[in-house]
């Protein structure tokens, strides 16, 4: 598939893999960039990491509420890119994003954020029918829409993604497949193949996994 010729992406995911396979811990990898920093703590000098986060975003989704960072405050989330036309890959991305849907339906600690890349025809009222076509009829999965540059550069440079204009493939826009795990603070802590079974149902079990960390760090506190 074209989505998976994408090198960043394709870095993020061997790496995150690889950590999966050494490790038998309870507790995900944080993927991304990372830079030591130098502090002083005490008296003592420390050396601590400060780990990419998502940037800030605004977007309105299907019911014209808009959504940003602060809207995921003490929340995990799941987020892709798909546009309501795409011929190819879109369709078996919103059947397995329904399926974690309806897992978690109802948590307050898990949101889904769908972004479309054809902010052109994606309009509200439009992804206001997909989502309803879906099933979708609460404040949990969020169709959003924005300006397009600003997507595009947010799949980038936020989430290790990618979009882009494509006249040469169904549909015209050539876009990722992979589902990205984001937590409370706003860490990239998984992706996975939005197309494959095997990884949507791994995928589910890593939430499981990163909601029982939140909720253990929630307690330490």
């Amino acid at each position: 598939m074209e989505y998976l010729k994408f090198p960043m992406l394709m870095m993020l995911i061997s790496g995150f893999m690889a950590c999966k396979s050494g490790s038998s811990s309870k507790s995900l990898p944080i993927l991304g960039s990372r830079e030591p920093i130098t502090k002083v703590v005490n008296g003592k000098t420390e050396v601590d990491t400060v780990y990419q986060t998502i940037p800030r975003f605004s977007f309105m989704d299907q019911d014209s509420v808009i959504i940003n960072n602060d809207s995921l405050n003490n929340k995990i989330y799941v987020a892709d890119f798909f546009f309501t036309t795409c011929p190819s890959i879109c369709p078996i991305m919103s059947k397995h994003m329904l399926e974690i849907y309806n897992k978690y339906k109802g948590n307050p600690e898990v949101a889904i954020l769908s972004h479309t890349i054809d902010p052109k025809h994606d309009t509200i009222p439009v992804l206001k029918k997909y989502a309803e076509k879906l099933g979708v009829k609460d404040n949990q999965w969020h169709f959003l829409l924005g300006a397009q540059d600003t997507v595009y550069q947010l799949a980038k440079e936020g989430y290790m993604s990618f979009a882009a204009q494509d006249s040469t493939v169904p549909g015209g826009i050539t876009h990722s497949g992979y589902f990205i795990l984001v937590d409370s603070k706003k860490h990239i802590r998984g992706a996975y193949d939005g197309t494959d079974d095997e990884q949507v149902h791994q995928l589910m079990k890593d939430m499981d996994v990163l909601l029982a960390e939140e909720k253990n760090l929630k307690n330490e506190k």
